[in-house]
């Protein structure tokens, strides 16, 4: 079930590359998952959960602008991948299973990012060519959806 919640949190990195750390990180701040004894209890600690969160902040607004290149080109791609393998060894840590958890979470973020560039395009078709109210249905599918994850495992 772990791996599924790896992949889950994955799927959020690829819609919102900071988001999916920054939800991981307040989950092990506030004990709902545990990570002590693990490579990343460095999440759990404050400065890294602030950090994350205004990241995470940045990244929404920014990704409203008109300049943000899309999440397929390479550097905005690997960071996806990235962040989604540390949310999901993060997840996959809190149950002693890290490295599958690692793996789950880097499959989610390229399921997330492609899949998410596909409905955010049809979507954003269908509301005339208009993006922004697309883009704050997917802010709140990562908000709510990583904070679904991490409450229920």
């Amino acid at each position: 079930m772990i791996l599924l919640f790896a992949f889950l949190i994955g799927i959020i990195a690829g819609l919102r590359a900071l988001m999916a750390p920054a939800i991981v990180s307040w989950a092990a701040g506030l004990g709902w998952i545990h990570l002590d004894g693990t490579p990343l209890h460095f999440l759990s600690h404050p400065v890294t959960r602030w950090i994350l969160a205004v990241a995470a902040i940045g990244e929404l607004v920014n990704d409203k602008l008109p300049k943000t290149p899309s999440r397929k080109v390479p550097p905005q791609f690997i960071t996806r991948i990235i962040t989604g393998a540390l949310s999901g060894a993060a997840l996959g840590a809190s149950k002693q299973t890290l490295i599958p958890g690692m793996v789950a979470g880097a499959i989610g973020a390229i399921v997330g990012t492609l899949g998410g560039a596909e409905f955010r395009g049809r979507l954003a078709a269908a509301f005339g060519g208009k993006d922004l109210p697309v883009a704050l249905i997917e802010d709140a599918i990562a908000i709510i959806g990583g904070l679904l994850i991490v409450t229920h495992i």
